[in-house]
């Protein structure tokens, strides 16, 4: 066989599969466009149903994926590639991968289950795993939260979904706990009606439950009077600071002693 005899049928292969090649770019960069459009389309939808941003984030993100996968494959195929074989071989593939990224798929198993429960939204102010601070994202793999000193804390979800949550942003309204210590020299029933008349001025005090403000124990040196008020949830750092500092006030005034520095009470708030 000679190359008169060999040309035509090299320009006739390349041909051909010149033609598959260009058909398997324009099914990608076609398919690609598509994807990234319907991705747009699912965000906008659930943004106007006011989907959490965290669910919108994880569906779009899963959209995305899915498409992109069966846009590859329809461009694999369209190469002359037996796309059932490259699917078991993408499947052993994906076995290998997983077995040695177990620890990664476990927080992508946690993400989704973070996701589903909503145990956790962007947005909230959250407490897990001997850290606080504002969630930020949740992402596939981890969950950023913000510090109040503007830190950033990356947790795994695992660990995240495996520890105990404290969601301080969950409900509305946030019980403030406070103790106030007097002698027992002084009067328990002026001191409470002091505190009660401070609570019923203030405006960002709820009527609804009603401040619980009682003895609470009695210590080798003093009487604490426990003051639980109740207040929206946003509010509860700038009730607790204004209310201990009025109180202390109203005590030097009507010369109510305090025996010692009162117990700190830590309310973690965003």
């Amino acid at each position: 066989m000679n190359w008169k005899e060999i040309l035509p049928e090299l320009q006739k292969y390349v041909t051909e599969f010149g033609i598959h090649i260009v058909s398997a770019i324009a099914i990608l960069l076609i398919g690609f466009w598509i994807s990234k459009t319907l991705t747009k389309i699912l965000k906008k939808v659930l943004v106007r149903r006011n989907v959490d941003f965290t669910l919108v984030h994880f569906s779009t993100s899963a959209l995305k994926f899915a498409l992109y996968l069966f846009v590859i494959i329809a461009a694999v195929g369209q190469l002359g590639i037996e796309t059932t074989s490259f699917i078991a071989a993408l499947g052993a593939a994906g076995l290998a991968i997983g077995l040695a990224l177990q620890g990664s798929l476990a927080n992508v198993a946690a993400g989704v289950m973070l996701i589903i429960f909503r145990q956790v939204k962007v947005g909230q102010f959250v407490e897990s795993g001997g850290v606080s601070g504002t969630v930020e994202k949740v992402g596939i793999f981890n969950t950023t939260l913000v510090t109040i000193d503007n830190k950033v804390i990356f947790i795994p979800n695992s660990k995240l979904i495996n520890d105990n949550i404290i969601n301080y942003s969950e409900k509305d309204t946030r019980r403030i706990d406070l103790v106030f210590s007097i002698s027992y020299e002084d009067d328990i029933d002026k001191t409470k009606n002091i505190i009660r008349s401070l609570i019923d001025a203030d405006p960002d005090i709820l009527k609804e439950p009603a401040a619980l403000i009682a003895v609470g124990e009695l210590s080798d040196n003093s009487v604490n009077i426990f003051v639980r008020p109740w207040v929206m949830t946003s509010k509860v750092l700038e009730v607790k600071f204004r209310l201990t500092e009025l109180i202390k006030k109203k005590f030097d005034e009507e010369n109510i002693s305090i025996p010692f520095p009162q117990s700190d009470v830590y309310v973690h708030q965003r």
